[in-house]
């Protein structure tokens, strides 16, 4: 128990115990058809921690034996979607296991890209300690490959936030990988090219937007593009609730206002709304924390698989939070994205406690390496 690094341990403690404190709060405007929703995220972290549990006792060595097996049977989870997923809210993110539940492959998704991508890397950087400039693109070419085939899969359920989740994931690992300044900056010029091209045709050349990418994409385009005009009801009312909560907020259990999502992607509106500004600043504080105690475990050897691994987490934790804290107070669009360790959801708090447990095994790795050295 000595080699537990308590400092990660504790704030996700404390994060199980808001989310399902929060959760319970906002059952009060959550569909009956649901279930007992606090009850159910209790159970999920109870089944997270014996994960962490098992991980602690097989150390991460088991999962990096197996990472193609595990990024292929992700994919093959993410194809068999397109067909045989369960449909909700007009997408085929989940398949739905009698007695279970529902389970969407696409979080674990990324674990499995994280792996893969780490495997590469560190295959990369250890045959090659000064790679030419064809070396370090044709790495790149056959990296992108590697995420490519997940968001395009995802992309077509449609779930457009993992898609994002993957290509910071991505570029997170690639920007601790080693490679010349020169790749990141070319990549910048291409993808504003890009994207700007595809800019153009949403806004001046709509039919030709359409014929090309269809309606689906346009549709989701004008979503983001006009969430601060309209705004609708779950953000305004979301943007009420936070509002009116003061500086210690109206209570706990004391939600003054429906807002659709409440549980889930809205779940920072609920926790303000009863806990106020000194309640946000807390979550906040536990957040940031969280952060830097997993930023410091970063400080490896160029050359160590684990290294890039937590540069994906890291990355992908502060995307999500920043992205779902933005939305929920109208910074950024509603992507669908939700609070980690938080939020409710099975499948999404499942691969957070996954990645509780490979932080926790890299934590015991870096002490061990620091006292042999």
């Amino acid at each position: 128990m000595r080699k537990i690094n308590y400092r990660i341990l504790i704030p996700i403690i404390l994060l199980s115990i808001i989310s399902i404190i929060t959760i319970y709060s906002a059952l009060t405007y959550t569909s009956k058809s649901l279930g007992n929703l606090c009850l159910k995220q209790a159970i999920w972290y109870g089944v997270g921690w014996i994960i962490v549990g098992i991980m602690y006792h097989y150390k991460n060595e088991f999962l990096y034996q197996k990472t193609w097996i595990l990024y292929w049977i992700g994919n093959i989870c993410l194809l068999l979607l397109l067909f045989f997923g369960t449909p909700i809210n007009n997408s085929r993110c989940w398949f739905t296991l009698p007695g279970i539940g529902t389970i969407q492959p696409s979080e674990f998704m990324k674990i499995f890209l994280m792996l893969a991508l780490g495997a590469m890397i560190y295959d990369f950087r250890s045959k090659y300690k000064n790679p030419s400039c064809k070396e370090e693109f044709i790495f790149i070419i056959k990296t992108l490959g590697v995420v490519f085939i997940p968001s395009i899969l995802t992309f077509l359920q449609p779930d457009t936030g993992a898609v994002l989740i993957y290509l910071i994931i991505y570029l997170s690992m690639m920007f601790v990988s080693g490679l010349r300044l020169r790749w990141f900056l070319s990549a910048t010029i291409v993808v504003s090219c890009i994207v700007g091209g595809i800019f153009y045709l949403y806004f001046f050349k709509e039919k030709t937007f359409i014929s090309l990418f269809g309606t689906s994409l346009y549709y989701r385009f004008d979503r983001i593009f006009n969430w601060h005009q309209g705004s609708g009801l779950q953000l305004e009312n979301a943007l009420a609730a936070i509002g009116s909560a003061g500086l210690t907020g109206h209570g706990f259990n004391q939600t003054p206002i429906y807002f659709p999502e409440s549980s889930t992607d809205f779940i920072f509106a609920v926790f303000a709304s009863n806990f106020g500004f000194i309640g946000v600043c807390i979550l906040i504080g536990i957040i940031l924390y969280l952060d830097i105690q997993i930023l410091k475990l970063s400080k490896m050897r160029k050359e160590d698989r684990d290294r890039f691994i937590v540069a994906g987490i890291i990355g992908m934790l502060l995307f999500q939070q920043v992205q779902n804290i933005g939305m929920t107070i109208g910074l950024f669009p509603i992507t669908g994205i939700t609070l980690p360790f938080v939020s409710y959801g099975g499948s999404s708090l499942l691969s957070y406690m996954i990645l509780v447990g490979i932080l926790l095994n890299i934590s015991i790795k870096k002490r061990k390496t620091y006292w042999h050295n």
